[in-house]
């Protein structure tokens, strides 16, 4: 993000606060809809068997979840908001699929658990995010940094399979994570500020920035229940 976002008064803290709340609100339906399929596929032993035990469906879902994302990233202003809207619960309907594993490898109760311990994190970290003053933009490159170091950790130890590194990457997601929810939620009010007064540039940077939030939490909560969910 350009560091001259940062640099912009709020003309209209009340314009700014209602796109926040879209913000907001767009994530928790994306990740309504991902929790709903999520439970729904656990609780039908052929949707299950179907998607994990089919290599090429499988592989083909996580596929279409980086190519969705891409997508909306790349051409979201070139987009209409509904069809980038349309896109993003696509995605997030997808993502339902694939996480549905996580309820045959966890209880049921631990997940919910973790799911609260998550929004409550997230939460938090959020609102620090959205009243911080500062400029946070060398804050965002750093975790970017180490959020490609942790994707390249992630890689090496499915190979290695060290029970160690597998900690040390458990709780490095988790502070990961917990940094870029402050980050992310600071540079989109940032941007919502600056481009305020134009509503269709707006819309699409409260959809987008949605999206990043919604990968912040899911992303979070799944390191969390490496930490709190009890396997069955």
């Amino acid at each position: 993000m350009e560091n001259n976002y940062y640099y912009v008064p709020t003309h209209s803290a009340t314009e700014v606060g209602a796109l926040m709340k879209s913000v907001y609100m767009w994530m928790t339906l994306a990740l309504g809809v991902t929790g709903v399929v999520a439970l729904y596929v656990s609780q039908s032993t052929e949707l299950m068997y179907s998607i994990f035990s089919n290599s090429i469906l499988f592989w083909g879902l996580i596929i279409a979840e980086f190519a969705l994302v891409m997508i909306i990233s790349a051409r979201i202003h070139k987009m209409s908001f509904s069809t980038s809207l349309l896109l993003f619960l696509l995605y997030s309907l997808v993502n339902g699929l694939t996480l549905s594993v996580i309820f045959a490898v966890y209880t049921k109760e631990s997940v919910a658990t973790t799911f609260f311990v998550t929004a409550g994190t997230f939460g938090v970290m959020s609102l620090i995010g959205y009243f911080s003053k500062k400029d946070l933009s060398k804050l965002g490159g750093i975790l970017f940094m180490l959020l490609i170091g942790l994707i390249i950790a992630t890689v090496v130890n499915i190979f290695w399979a060290n029970s160690t590194m597998y900690w040390i990457i458990t709780y490095a997601g988790v502070l990961i994570f917990v940094g870029l929810t402050i980050y992310d939620t600071n540079k989109i009010k940032a941007m919502l500020e600056y481009h305020q007064g134009d509503e269709v540039i707006t819309q699409k940077i409260a959809l987008l920035g949605a999206l990043t939030l919604y990968l912040d939490f899911i992303n979070l909560f799944l390191y969390l229940l490496r930490l709190l969910g009890d396997r069955k």
